[in-house]
Parts: structure tokens; sequence; C-alpha cells
């Protein structure tokens, strides 16, 4: 989702350079929005030679009145009924500013445009009908924009021709307006009463108005500050590709921010790797001398072999982005099926591509009333706040800090489901020791998917104790071992037994018992065995920890079976002792377990034999790509 485009400078007649400013107007329907702007568009000489001639002569062989919101109303339906449907940018210039002012419809059924809109605004003009006043839509107008994060906002109050020019009366709707703006946050450059169909306090101060002393609507628009440049950004250069050209690995991307030159020290983020700019590469004549700034697509070559990726970010070290390991969102839902808590998504940032785990919902908003309310879920076309787990490491940085790399897309089911800013993100720990230096398995993993017939992965069974997971992860390292892989279990009460022995299970005991069984399942997955894995995992943000940590190699299996059938089974006696309180924070007595909300396959072995739940579970991973009968080509995968 391009929540931004690119800003430039036009050059005025005496030389200086005009800065462009992107401002969305809002208001409710019939407050007069789009009689402003045409106002502006004719007060400012923007308008084509003859533009206003025709559609005057359109509007009479209509039998119609001449209205300025004619000269936006572009589509034919919009005229015919009245309403501005879509959102529409119009250009024009003032003494100091380029102006791309965004104009968004008021009306409820299409505040989803107004939404995509303001979210690509610089500032705002909230419109204000004098003689209806603040209206419930108002002030959902000024909650959007405090969610969208636009923080410059002048306040119009049009159709003072309507109260005679009252100087109370204006005064009465600045005070409750600027209240409301102020409880949100947001400290309202300019209160300005005007007449739009009059033309009164647009450009120019009228007798009308004389009681009023502050800047005309023109004047506050020029006083409204443009974002900072690209260019005057810090370095931002996501990798995009990386060719192997002679004996030169170039590093390919688009400079989204600040500028690069060849010697120049760098930081490749999220692995913090540093190296200095050999030379910048271009074709057909290489290399390039000078600087090279945001919006230039660029090849670049090291000073060093290092390993880089797509989705990488290069940086000076100077102005990094963040290594995020979580990161805290505001987003637009697109989705039929909402979102919820524990769910797994595509989250692509930049170039980068990962999967993700939706951690929490904190917020959700319904456009329609746009009320702010604590929920499970974010319904299609909702605005939420969100926590999300990446499967991996990232490179981010707040949307305030750097809109060009703080902005986010997600896909469910191979579809856009959203899109939304990065509003803050939670930093991984520090690199470690530079003595640390880890080292590969000799063997590739094409070598082994061609003896195992299978590529690495971690089945992540997960269920109430005495569901049946080791029961199942053992059923099903014999099926795999038997057809010639190389299958291996972690029973999570087995590695309690060592690995794990100084563990107990509090809640941040659990969480760290999780991190270990995934870390070492994800190294036998990445040297192309397939780690089983039996364990209760109660917590949903453990489990997304896990996913994380094997990335696109995990699969979860719920082991469903109903709590009463596991506590009548009780192997272990755990569950009697629970009851007797003899064990505490025992999970399905009292500990609570948390259900996946959507994993790779749901088995109950209370409803089937061992024998097809294993059939299941050997059919889905032939599904997703783990296992395969075909031949390897070796050569290609080493």
């Amino acid at each position: 989702m391009n929540m931004m485009l690119s800003r430039t400078a036009q050059t005025a007649l005496d030389g200086t350079t005009r800065p462009q400013i992107r401002i969305v107007i809002v208001g409710h329907v019939d407050h007069g929005k789009s009689t402003l702007v045409g106002r502006l568009l004719h007060e400012t000489g923007s308008l084509p030679e003859g533009k206003l001639d025709m559609l005057k002569a359109v509007s009479a062989r209509r039998g119609m009145p001449f209205e300025w919101s004619f000269l936006l109303d572009a589509l034919q339906t919009e005229r015919d009924q009245g309403i501005t449907i879509d959102t529409t940018q119009i250009r024009f210039r003032t003494r100091s500013r380029e102006v791309v002012l965004i104009d968004a419809p008021g009306h409820a059924e299409f505040l989803r445009n107004m939404i995509t809109g303001a979210a690509q605004a610089d500032a705002a003009v909230l419109i204000i009908d004098a003689l209806e006043g603040v209206r419930d839509q108002t002030r959902r107008h000024g909650y959007l924009l405090h969610l969208l994060g636009i923080k410059q906002v002048a306040v119009v109050i049009n159709k003072m021709d309507r109260v005679a020019f009252a100087a109370a009366r204006f005064d009465e709707i600045s005070a409750e307006i600027s209240a409301h703006l102020t409880g949100l946050g947001v400290t309202p450059a300019a209160v300005i009463p005007i007449s739009a169909r009059d033309g009164d306090g647009v450009t120019e101060r009228t007798p009308r108005l004389g009681w009023y002393h502050g800047p005309t609507v023109l004047e506050a628009l020029d006083a409204l500050q443009p974002a900072r440049a690209p260019d005057m950004l810090p370095l931002r250069l996501p990798v995009q590709a990386i060719y192997k050209f002679d004996d030169r690995r170039i590093i390919a991307g688009r400079i989204e921010s600040g500028s690069l030159a060849a010697g120049e020290e760098i930081l490749i983020m999220p692995s913090a790797k540093i190296a200095k700019i050999k030379a910048v590469e271009s074709w057909p004549l290489t290399p390039v001398n000078g600087r090279q700034g945001a919006g230039r697509s660029v090849g670049i070559t090291l000073d060093r072999e290092l390993f880089i990726e797509r989705g990488d970010v290069i940086a000076h070290t100077a102005a990094a982005p963040h290594d995020t390991r979580r990161l805290r969102a505001r987003i637009f839902w697109l989705h039929d099926r909402p979102l919820v808590a524990g769910m797994t998504i595509l989250m692509r940032l930049g170039t980068k591509e990962t999967r993700a785990t939706v951690v929490s919902i904190n917020k959700a908003v319904d456009p329609g009333d746009l009320s702010g309310v604590e929920t499970k879920s974010i319904a299609r076309n909702h605005v939420g706040e969100i926590e999300i787990l990446p499967g991996q490491p990232l490179a981010a940085d707040p949307y305030a800090d750097n809109p060009r790399t703080g902005r986010l897309v997600i896909e469910v089911d191979g579809r856009i489901a959203g899109g939304g800013l990065v509003l803050s993100v939670e930093r991984g720990p520090r690199a470690g020791p530079v003595d640390i230096v880890p080292v590969e398995s000799a063997l590739r993993a094409g070598e082994r998917a061609a003896r195992y017939r299978h590529h690495g992965a971690v089945v992540w069974l997960t269920g109430l104790p005495a569901s049946g997971k080791s029961t199942l992860a053992r059923a099903l390292e014999r099926r795999l071992f038997d057809r010639g892989g190389s299958p291996v279990l972690l029973d999570g009460d087995t590695l309690r037994a060592g690995l794990n022995g100084d563990l107990g299970f509090s809640a941040a005991d659990r969480s760290e018992n999780i991190r270990r069984l995934a870390e070492v399942a994800s190294h036998l997955a990445h040297n192309g065995l397939i780690a089983i894995v039996a364990a209760v995992s109660p917590s949903a943000e453990d489990r997304a920890g896990a996913r994380r940590i094997a990335d696109g190699a995990f699969r979860e299996i719920h082991v469903a079976t109903p709590a009463e059938v596991c506590e009548r089974r009780d192997p272990k006696r755990h569950y009697a002792r629970a009851r007797a309180g003899d064990l505490r924070n025992f999970t399905g007595i009292g500990s609570d377990y948390q259900v996946p909300p959507a994993p790779d396959l749901t088995i109950d072995t209370s409803a089937r034999q061992v024998s097809d739940a294993t059939d299941a579970i050997e059919r889905m991973l032939a599904e997703t790509g783990v296992l395969f009968d075909e031949p390897v080509d070796l050569a290609a995968n080493i």
C-alpha cells in the first residue's frame, strides 16, 4: 500500500524553490469542502483557460445553478448525485508552496476512500458548517486524522454568511473544535472563518470579517510544513537482488531515502555487518561517480565478501534502522476474514517478505463511527493497532522516523489483506561477541534432500496434556524413517529431563523452554532433518516465537483432543494431582491453553486411529512441499 507518493520541488519565477505539501481536506457532507477547493483553484489562477465558463454553460444547459464544487466533479455520476465519490488530487500554487490538495469524501460509506487520501497527507484542513456546528462526523474525522498520525490541522468554519458573520458563533465553534482536537493531541494551526461561496476569508480579508485578525485560508496553507524530503532522511537502500557479474557481486536496489557514494562505510541490517562501498555500478557505463540520491536505482560492490540477501537494508553506520524482532502497527484491514490474534500472515516491508504472527490486537476502529474499542479481531474495512512477531529479524523504522521504510503490506491466502504504518519497533539483542563465528555443515541442504526425499522441517505438535502428541510424534517418526527419511523426535518432557532441567513452570520458564526447543528443532531442520516436536506449548505468543525461529520450516499441528477425554486418559496422573491441588499451573486445570487460530493441521485423537492421523500428517507434509517422491537435481541444490 503506497501511503506516501514522492515529493518534488518546483522553481518559482524568482528562482526560489517551492516545496511541495500534501493536504487532505475533510468534513461533514455538505459543509462545503468542494466549494472551498473550487474557489481556491479560481482565486490562485489554477484553472485552465475557459474551464470556468464551460462549466457555467454546462450547468445552464442542465437547468442547474452553478456551484464551485462542479470544478471537482469530473464524473457524470458525481454531478448528477450532488456528492463527491472519489478522492481527488488537486494541484495549485501558493506564494511559497506547491500544494497537492486531496479532496476526500465526507459521507460514511466512502470513509475508506478518505482514509486512503488522508494517509498520503502531510497536513489536513477540517471544514465545519457555521450554522450546523461541530457534528458527530466532524469529531470522527478529527479522530481519524489523529489515528493516521496527522499533526498539522487547519480548521475552516465555512458558510459564515448563513450566521450573518457573527463573531460569537465563530468563537463558540472554535472553542468546541479546538478542545476536541487538543484532547486528541492535535493543536489546530489556525481556525479560520470564511464564506467559500462568496470568497470571504479564502484569499482575502473582507469587511464582513473585520473582527477576525488571523490568517486567510491561503495564508494558513502557506504556513503548514511539508514533510522532510527523502534526500534529507538517513540512507535506506533495501536490497532487491544480488548479481554475480564477472568477479563482482553486485548488490542492487532502489535508494528509498538519503544518498550514498563510493568509499562510504555502510551497515547491512538486520545482521549488523559493516563494509565499505567499493564502487557504485551502472549500465552501460560503470563505475558511477558522485553521490546517488533517493529515487535512484543503483548497484554497489563492497570491499569484502558478506552474506547479503533480498530484504536486507543498507544504511550508514551512524543512522541505521532497527534490528526488529517485534513491531506495533496501525493497519487498515481489507480481507473478508477478520484478523485475529494468533493468525499467521505474510508480511512485506520494503523488499523483505516473511511469515509473521499477529500476537495481539490492541484497538480496533469502525470507520462507520470511528470509535475505538477493545476487541479481539479487526473486521473488513476497519482500522486497528496490532502487535506483530515477524518470522525472522528484519530492518524497519517507525513511520514517524522514515515513511519510506515504515510502511507494511499484509497478505493472506495469496492476496493483499491489509496495509499500514509501523508505529514502534522492539529491537533485538545486541550482536554477539566478534570472536563467535558459526560454522556451517559441510553438507548442503540439497544433498540431504536427495538422499532422504524430504526437505528440513519443524513439525510442531501442540495440545493439552494427554491429547496424544507423543503417540502421534512417535508414529510419525517411524513412518518417515521407514520411507527413507531422517526424522528426530524432540519430546517436551524428555528435554526437560536434560537440556531444560533447570527450568520450572512459570510463564517465563515456559517461554524459555519453548525457545530452546525451537532453536534445537530449527538447527536440525536447517540441516535437512525433520524435527518432530511434541510439547504442550500452551501460549500462542511462545508458539509464535518458535515459528519465528524456524521461519518457513515451521508446520503447526493442533492435537485438538477434548479436555474431558484427556483428563479421562490421564496416563501420568497429572490431572488427578492437579485436581487434588498437588500440581499448580497445570495446563488444562490451573492454567489456560490458547488454541491455535490457524494451524497447518488439526487432529482429534479421540475420533480417529493413530494410523489415520499419521496418514493425514504425511499428506500435509507432502502438500506443503516437505516430502516428495521425485528425484532431486542434486547439482541444482549445491
